[in-house]
């Protein structure tokens, strides 16, 4: 999809820009364990509910918080003439990266209960470590993740 986007940007002179996000999260999200998992940790958090880990909870990944994602279309917005045909990794950055196991802990600690954690067998093509290489996109239009 990234490249069809590309494509038609260059051939038609579309005012197009592709953003790669990492892991959103923020106010008013309803994930699931695959997209927006640290809303789906969080609500099965105060329901008592079992939260499940695919692999050891070690795998790494940068999140970035909803207002720096619109903060960043926005911004590539208003910079289309440099940022137009270009894709973007959008996320978090080292600065925001955090393991599985960091994350459940600062819930359970906000939560003040145990959580229910069971762990289950790596799932084929789940990444050991993902963290967004942003410098792109920083450099283009000057701007830095701030949470």
């Amino acid at each position: 999809a990234d490249q069809y986007v590309l494509d038609y940007a260059r051939i038609y002179n579309l005012p197009a820009v592709v953003f790669r996000n990492s892991c959103v999260y923020g106010l008013h999200q309803y994930g699931n364990e695959d997209q927006g998992w640290i809303a789906h940790f969080l609500i099965k958090a105060l329901k008592g509910a079992p939260i499940t880990i695919f692999g050891n909870g070690k795998q790494v990944r940068d999140i970035l918080y909803i207002e720096d994602l619109v903060t960043a279309l926005l911004l590539a917005h208003d910079c289309i003439e440099i940022t137009r045909g270009e894709a973007f990794n959008i996320g978090g950055g080292v600065e925001n990266a955090v393991s599985l196991l960091e994350v459940l802990e600062k819930i359970e600690a906000i939560h003040g209960q145990p959580l229910n954690i069971r762990f289950q067998d790596w799932r084929v093509g789940d990444q050991v470590y993902y963290v967004s290489d942003t410098s792109k996109f920083s450099r283009m239009t000057g701007l830095a993740s701030r949470h």
